[in-house]
Order: C-alpha cells, then structure tokens, then sequence
C-alpha cells in the first residue's frame, strides 16, 4: 500500500488523477502511461483502477 499514507481518504482520488495526467487530449505532455481504458475525448469514463495499468512516462 503504497497511496494510503499520504492520502488515508481513498485511492479514487489518486487514481482520477493518474488518469488525467494519462490523457492526450487534455495534456500537451503526458506524464503517465496508462494501459486499458482511461477515457476518450467524448466523455467517456475510463475502466475501474483493477483494470488498467499505469507507468511514469519516460
């Protein structure tokens, strides 16, 4: 557990966060990179956390 000491609220916050910094059309530079669904430009919500996979981009 590596979020719960540093946000004890819950995960859903770190994890929308993750997804947005995923997201190419909302960032000029992306600094994660995220494998499954993380959304679409129409809107779309990205998949629940167990199915996706993220990395810092290098």
């Amino acid at each position: 557990d590596v979020a719960g000491p540093y946000h004890p609220n819950g995960d859903f916050s770190v994890y929308e966060a993750m997804v947005r910094l995923s997201q190419d059309w909302k960032l000029r530079h992306v600094l994660i990179e995220m494998h499954g669904n993380n959304g679409s430009i129409d809107n779309d919500p990205p998949a629940a956390m167990r199915y996706t996979e993220a990395k810092l981009r290098s």
